[in-house]
């Protein structure tokens, strides 16, 4: 009796079992640990290289050069750059957490408006607001000269210059960092904790330093971060308001010596001194736990009732409202001034909307606007699509090498502009097999290549939070289903973590169209961005032309700022 034939077993997919083995993942991940080689570490190892060698021998004699005392310039230069960035950290601390904490804490007139006039700053790049200041503070500023001639004064009662220019300029400009950070953690914190240390008999005072600072510890730590490196990298205000000898500008003046070894050597103290810096934020940060464990409810706001206090709080908004809005409001005013007609006079005595119509008709004058708006695109797409794998990686895959993956992504960011672009000339000044056995420097990719690895950071963690919020068995559900991963991703994952893409993918879109301090080494001039064109216009005194600009660029962050908080739900720029 014959028995029935069983049926065949189905044939083995290679695919599929290719993607069951547990090193597939390995082969996921590897091209992300490619990338980040040749463009991070590549570039930051040949940089170390080249400050040991001179004309191609190992030597110790740029180290030497660097901290002997009969070349000061350098040590000089190192001390001035910590010195302001240190100082800028403080400044920007103390003025940002305390708007917060006047902002989210009481109830006053003028409030509301003052809520979003504070994030007025945000839409000025570091250039655009030096430039403001300038043009308002310095000595030949509108208000030093508008207050001599109306009290008939000899000289101008006060401008801004020196040290204490820059420390202002720096305050302005960032101190929106601490005021965005300390405000998301003055909403959450617990009155509850400040009422019992009130019973126990804590004076206000008390109350600030040994409670409420202390749970604001990790949002001061990542502001803290961001000001030092920014401060670090700071170029144009050091050089407007006098201040020679910083680390960016002997970085500068070295590279257009032509003295790359000496260039490296700074770029490697600057590279060190920074990520000291970080180390040690991070471990303050680790001394003790912020975690609130109380049960109480978030902080509500106190209502000024007196009448004095009323009028002060009013008089004090607006004076915050005219502080605030000066800058911009002069910019907008002296884009429509003639070039070259503005000299000793106050206010520019000629007036005209031809900057506008060049920007967009003049091919000599769009041309730096167009470099801009394509570089900047094409090193967004890269940190999309590297950005967005990555963090997805971090979030919902298991291998071996997540904390290097995560500080290798994290490493630009924690570096001024001027040492990503010093890496990246040391690297690819010669042919090699991450330039295709190409020279970069001095082509058109160099400038897209230091936009991608600077603001990759922002893309990374802007997914990586909201990855971090979606539930992974919404996921799991459609791979049950039978989706596959690819499906699963395109049609679950992606569209539920859109919004914190495009926020990050606005933020460094935006950030590569007003990047000044990397483009300044690596520009020619076939490839100059809108930021170098400012600071080259404004040398040539042609202030309409370079403030029409600034104020394209301010157009266009407030843009991309009003639909990133609207995406983010008011959360943008946390998360770095």
């Amino acid at each position: 009796m014959k028995t029935p034939l069983e049926p065949a077993a189905p044939p083995v997919n290679r695919w599929t079992l290719l993607t069951s083995s547990r090193y597939f993942i390995y082969v996921l991940v590897a091209p992300l640990f490619l990338v980040l080689l040749a463009y991070v570490v590549f570039p930051f190892f040949q940089t170390f290289v080249d400050s040991f060698r001179i004309q191609g021998q190992f030597s110790m004699q740029n180290y030497a050069k660097f901290f002997s005392l009969k070349h000061s310039a350098n040590l000089e230069a190192l001390w001035t750059s910590v010195y302001i960035s240190v100082i800028s950290v403080i400044t920007c601390a103390i003025v940002g957490v305390t708007m917060a904490f006047l902002l989210e804490r009481y109830e006053f007139p003028g409030r509301k408006m003052l809520t979003v006039l504070a994030m007025v700053p945000m839409a000025l790049p570091p250039l655009i607001g030096v430039l403001s200041f300038t043009f308002l503070y310095s000595e030949s500023g509108i208000i030093p000269r508008t207050l001599k001639l109306w009290f008939d004064l000899e000289q101008v009662p006060f401008s801004l210059k020196g040290f204490w220019g820059v420390i202002m300029v720096h305050t302005f400009t960032m101190y929106t960092y601490f005021y965005m950070t300390a405000s998301t953690a003055i909403k959450g914190l617990d009155p509850s904790l400040e009422e019992a240390a009130a019973s126990l008999g804590a004076g206000r005072l008390y109350v600030w330093r040994r409670v409420i600072l202390p749970m604001l510890t990790p949002a001061m730590v990542a502001s803290s971060l961001l000001v030092f490196m920014i401060s670090m990298a700071s170029y144009t205000a050091p050089l407007i308001f006098g201040i020679d000898r910083t680390m960016t500008m002997q970085i500068y003046l070295s590279r257009t010596n032509g003295s790359l070894d000496m260039a490296a050597t700074q770029s490697t103290i600057l590279s060190i001194v920074s990520i000291l810096f970080l180390l040690l934020m991070r471990w303050y940060q680790g001394l003790r736990s912020y975690q609130n464990a109380s049960k109480g409810v978030s902080i509500h706001r106190t209502e000024v009732k007196s009448a004095l206090g009323k009028y002060t709080a009013m008089a004090l908004s607006t004076l915050g409202v005219t502080i605030l809005l000066l800058p911009i409001l002069v910019l907008v005013l002296i884009s429509f001034s003639v070039d070259g007609t503005w000299t000793y006079q106050i206010l520019p005595p000629e007036y005209t909307t031809r900057h506008y119509v060049e920007l967009f008709t003049d091919s000599k004058t769009w041309r730096p606007i167009a470099n801009s708006f394509e570089m900047s695109a094409i090193a967004t797409l890269g940190n999309v699509l590297f950005g967005v794998a990555a963090a997805y990686a971090m979030v919902r895959l298991k291998f071996k090498g997540k904390f290097l993956l995560d500080l290798l992504i994290m490493l630009p960011w924690a570096l001024p502009g001027t040492v990503v672009a010093v890496n990246l000339i040391s690297a690819f000044s010669e042919p090699s097999v991450f330039s295709f056995n190409q020279v970069l420097i001095g082509t058109f990719w160099i400038l897209p290549m230091a936009y991608f690895v600077r603001h990759l950071p922002l893309v990374f963690r802007s997914t990586s939070a909201t990855l971090m919020q979606m539930d992974s068995s919404v996921e799991e559900a459609a791979r049950n289903l039978g989706a596959t991963w690819w499906y699963s991703f395109r049609r679950v994952v992606f569209p539920m973590a859109l919004s914190g893409i495009l926020a990050g993918t606005l933020l460094a879109f935006v950030q590569g169209i007003g990047e000044f301090v990397s483009s300044i080494l690596l520009f020619t001039s076939r490839t100059s961005p809108i930021s170098v064109e400012i600071f080259q216009r404004m040398y040539a005194f042609d202030f309409g032309t370079a403030c029409a600009y600034g104020v394209l660029q301010i157009v266009l962050i407030v843009i991309v700022l009003f639909v990133t908080r609207k995406m983010t739900g008011g959360n943008a720029g946390t998360a770095i």
